[in-house]
């Protein structure tokens, strides 16, 4: 299955395998924390040299989900640059890409803690703070019903770490697309104070719903415990 149907707020939505949220009326793709560019930034900050592929993948899997859903526009819920810099030193050829995926579509940039607009003038697209257009799209979650990323959620299936989205009554948190990206367990207290109850869908070769147990106090009171792609 690529995707798992649902409701929230009223609305019909989609949550992709990919990770990659559609939604059909506005026929919007949306994602959350692309973080392009982030083994350029480590590297300009002297940490660990990574493979500097990550933007590559990224890309390839938008241009993936764009060719499978022909939205009309892209959202891009904060982070979509690991740093203002970033934005500036892309790639020609990742660039390139990212204009020949906004040809003929509206592409908006919602501000994150790593990217705050204004970005590259480079880039296509325009930039907001957030957006409220029948849901309220931000990068963090504030005062719901909103769509949100920012926390990276995940969780374990079968002893394998998977991206997920969560789906609550207030929140909607859609898990990290770009490579390279860490992530934070579902179960941990931070996002359970925002879904205390809900859905989790598992990312992966299909979108697997799993039902989140209620939190409880106790588990509110733990600190935060992020877990690291390999």
């Amino acid at each position: 299955m690529t995707a798992h149907h649902f409701d929230f707020d009223g609305h019909h939505l989609q949550a992709r395998a990919s990770g990659a949220l559609f939604w059909p009326a506005r026929r919007w793709l949306i994602v959350a924390d692309l973080h392009l560019g982030k083994s350029e930034r480590i590297a300009r900050r002297g940490g660990t040299l990574l493979p500097p592929y990550e933007a590559q993948a990224t890309m390839q899997r938008l241009a993936e989900e764009v060719a499978a859903t022909d939205p009309a526009g892209i959202v891009s819920l904060g982070d979509g640059f690991d740093d203002n810099a970033a934005a500036d030193a892309l790639p020609d050829a990742v660039l390139s890409g990212l204009h020949d995926l906004a040809r003929g579509r509206d592409w908006l940039w919602i501000g994150g803690n790593h990217d705050p607009a204004p970005l590259s003038a480079r880039l296509p697209g325009r930039c907001l703070p957030e957006l409220a257009d029948g849901l309220v799209l931000r990068h963090a979650a504030g005062t719901g019903p909103d769509v949100s990323g920012h926390y990276h959620p995940c969780l374990r299936l079968a002893g394998a770490r998977r991206r997920c989205f969560l789906i609550g009554t207030d929140h909607l948190i859609l898990p990290a697309f770009g490579a390279y990206t860490g992530g934070l367990c579902a179960t941990d207290p931070v996002l359970r104070r925002l879904v205390p109850s809900g859905l989790a869908v598992a990312c992966g070769s299909r979108a697997l719903p799993v039902p989140l147990p209620r939190a409880d106090a106790r588990a509110a009171s733990a600190r935060p415990r992020m877990l690291r792609w390999r």
